[in-house]
């Protein structure tokens, strides 16, 4: 049976089924995975300093566990001068010091091995923080030198060059070039940093650069990882001749500049970085992964999955879609067809360390607040309530999903973003190259409450945390909710531990088309079947075994505006 058919089932309860995706019995475990982000700064901080740390990660690993999680994905924890929270690497295979050591690093892949994760860790291959060795050393090397060739230099253009070699802009604010004195001292040659200026790009027509992160993903392959999540996967290879343009900095669609064609990203070449690079890891086992940040269209997202390419790749319309049922229908209908074309399983993900926590967006009725922008206490605010409504029911509908499923730290106790930061402790370099005109990401980072009753709830137990944690926090802390069977940390739970025992990840999907509507949306994957209610008004559910709602106390036959729903429908009201 083709994929969008209509299947006119007799059964009451399922009605009319259209048939997207079949279930998934290809080999691999990250194909159904739950992996949970580590943020490891705001995760846990067992030395005082006021940042968590390795040590942090470790103590705390048994509670990822119980929570039903198969892997974790650390943020960068390498060598920095945290310019960008560790997205500006000085050393690629060394641990900052405010994290930890090595050591401490082998301690904790001990520690998630012995509890049956698996870890992946971020990797930074568009850039390097202007400290790293390979940076300085170009710095004091001449024009058209092999130390220059390692990053992008270019002569500027105008009167004495004064002006930077092209138009591109800086995804924080500002241009993309910067200037540096040349040997005499005298104004030089510009440099390339898509990002903070403190992030030196790296040139990928350089073979040197292969060759050393090649070496890169095979210090941290003999250490254990299970893979690599890849910043900016998309960004490497720029266009020859590095043309203007005039679309927005991080390549999405605008008028007359559609994403497609923004020169520095999506080049062909990125991919034969990456088909290299899964040959390294193939020769360590059938079981280590590379997975994409690549902001890209579904349709384009597909070539960064092919057989021969990455594992898996962000799912980043689905994090945008919101609550929209006709959008999250296009999406999901669309990235299952699209991926299912070559062989990839798709991923989904509401929340992670660039964006508003889906908690807070999720507490507007109106214009909630712009992608990669944070809150500040003199915007609009969310309703909170209403935002982890209607967070409950968007996980619950996500984690019924057939695919792998990416959790950010914290989204399991419902937590909003932190938005009473005051500027003089704001540390997003977007926040500065904006001057304060975007309040940048710190919001969705603030550290997490473990304890109520503990110093800084728990986090640590010495110097203030490195961004401030709102006292709210502490009636949603993790020690309050693990007592509650009624708390968001019990839903999640209960869910991952429902969606393991019904293998949904590895499901099937097919829409029931009598309540796709305007305001719910319901798909099937095996026999169960997912519900979620956007409407005002209540929900006449379904006849079957309720198995998880979102909403604990509902009305037994009803659900309620904001709440979703699995339900067991029986093989009779599932076949075809």
């Amino acid at each position: 049976m083709s994929v969008d058919t209509v299947i006119q089932d007799t059964s009451a309860v399922a009605g009319p089924l259209t048939l997207v995706h079949a279930a998934d019995t290809a080999p691999g475990w990250w194909r159904s995975a739950v992996i949970y982000q580590v943020y490891p700064r705001s995760f846990r901080d067992v030395n005082g300093d006021g940042v968590g740390d390795l040590a942090g990660i470790t103590e705390e690993l048994p509670h990822l566990a119980d929570l039903g999680v198969d892997a974790v994905w650390l943020s960068p924890f390498f060598r920095s001068p945290q310019r960008d929270a560790g997205y500006d690497v000085s050393d690629y295979c060394d641990v900052d010091p405010i994290f930890g050591t090595l050591s401490d690093f082998d301690v904790m892949m001990a520690e998630s091995h012995r509890l049956g994760l698996r870890v992946i860790v971020d990797l930074v291959p568009n850039h390097c923080s202007d400290q790293h060795p390979a940076f300085q050393a170009a710095l004091a090397a001449p024009a058209g030198s092999p130390e220059r060739e390692m990053f992008i230099f270019r002569d500027g253009t105008g009167p004495d060059g004064q002006e930077p070699p092209n138009n591109w802009q800086s995804h924080f604010g500002g241009p993309a070039w910067t200037r540096v004195p040349g040997p005499d001292g005298q104004p030089g040659q510009w440099y390339l940093h898509l990002f903070d200026s403190s992030q030196p790009d790296f040139n990928w027509d350089n073979p040197a650069v292969h060759a050393e992160f090649e070496r890169v993903l095979r210090f941290w392959l003999d250490r254990g990882v299970s893979g690599f999540r890849v910043d900016v996967a998309h960004a490497l290879v720029k266009a020859p001749g590095l043309p203007a343009w005039g679309g927005r900095a991080d390549g999405g669609n605008s008028d007359g500049y559609p994403g497609h064609e923004a020169p520095m990203f999506g080049q062909p070449a990125v991919h034969d970085i990456y088909r290299k690079w899964r040959l390294i890891l193939d020769g360590y086992g059938p079981d280590r992964i590379l997975c994409a940040e690549a902001s890209v269209d579904l349709q384009r997202l597909a070539h960064w999955v092919r057989p021969d390419e990455m594992h898996q790749a962000f799912n980043f319309p689905y994090l945008h879609a919101g609550l929209d049922v006709f959008r999250l229908r296009s999406v999901i209908t669309d990235s299952l067809r699209v991926l299912d074309g070559v062989g990839a399983p798709s991923t989904w993900v509401l929340s992670n360390h660039d964006v508003v926590r889906h908690a807070t967006r999720f507490g507007y009725n109106g214009p909630g607040p712009r992608d990669g922008d944070g809150i500040g206490p003199s915007d609009p605010q969310p309703d909170e309530k209403l935002g982890r409504r209607r967070a409950a029911a968007a996980s619950l509908f996500m984690l019924g999903l057939p695919g792998a499923a990416y959790l950010y730290q914290g989204e399991e106790l419902g937590l909003p973003d932190g938005i009473e930061i005051p500027g003089h402790l704001r540390q997003d370099p977007t926040f500065a190259r904006t001057a304060g005109q975007r309040l940048g990401r710190d919001g969705c980072r603030v550290p997490l409450p473990w304890r109520a009753g503990d110093r800084h709830l728990g986090f640590g137990p010495g110097e203030d945390p490195w961004l401030p944690i709102p006292a709210s926090f502490g009636k949603l802390a993790r020690d309050q909710q693990a007592a509650s069977p009624s708390s968001h940390l019990s839903l999640y739970r209960d869910a991952l531990a429902r969606r393991r025992e019904l293998d949904l990840g590895r499901g099937s999907l097919s829409w029931v088309e009598d309540w796709c509507t305007g305001s719910s949306l319901g798909y099937l994957n095996g026999t169960t079947l997912v519900l979620m209610n956007l409407n005002h008004e209540p929900l006449v559910m379904p006849s079957g075994q309720v198995l998880i709602r979102s909403l604990p106390g509902g009305t037994a036959d009803a659900l309620a505006s904001g709440e979703t729903a699995w339900i067991e429908i029986g093989p009779d009201a599932a076949a075809d």
